[in-house]
């Protein structure tokens, strides 16, 4: 299932949060648009400057609140990056991983996993009740993979940046 599109994402948030009774002031629109246009996983500092760019008033506190919020709400989910600050991104409707480039940041989306034989043995080992799981898939895309081998053409040179450590590219792509 191919990611929706920011103004479909926008829709959805919208209603969700009116839903729940929350209020879309300015500053809280500029964060959705912010996250909704991404295609990177952000930490709350980087939506906060990038939402600021759409409403000067915003807050950091803001930031953080709308985040809590809209993981509360699966609107938002947390992308793990070793030794980085939690970086967010948006969720897909229906069930979905993630494969997170650490060079430039960007998200991509996948359905299916067969995790079911191991999640019942581990649970009937542990006699752990499993609920849910999530999946993270974190390397290098193939522009980042290309880029870094003709900086380096036999592989072992240049370090790869922390998750998000590009700009982020156009969404055209």
């Amino acid at each position: 299932m191919p990611a929706s599109s920011s103004q479909e994402r926008l829709a959805r948030w919208r209603q969700a949060l009116r839903g729940e009774g929350y209020r879309l002031t300015p500053a809280r629109q500029a964060v959705l648009q912010v996250l909704a246009e991404s295609q990177q996983a952000l930490d709350a500092t980087q939506i906060f400057d990038r939402a600021r760019q759409r409403y000067a008033h915003l807050g950091l506190v803001t930031v953080y609140r709308t985040l809590e919020t809209m993981l509360a709400l699966g609107l938002v989910q947390r992308v793990h990056c070793p030794s980085q600050c939690a970086r967010y991104v948006a969720t897909e409707p229906g069930h979905q991983h993630l494969l997170v480039c650490r060079g430039c940041g960007r998200v991509w989306y996948f359905e299916g996993d067969d995790l079911d034989a191991l999640m019942q043995a581990v649970a009937g080992e542990s006699g752990f009740s499993i609920e849910e799981h999530w999946l993270q898939l974190i390397g290098l895309c193939e522009e980042c993979r290309r880029d870094r081998e003709e900086a380096s053409p036999r592989g072992d040179g240049d370090e790869v940046r922390p998750c998000g450590g590009r700009t982020e590219r156009p969404a055209s792509r």
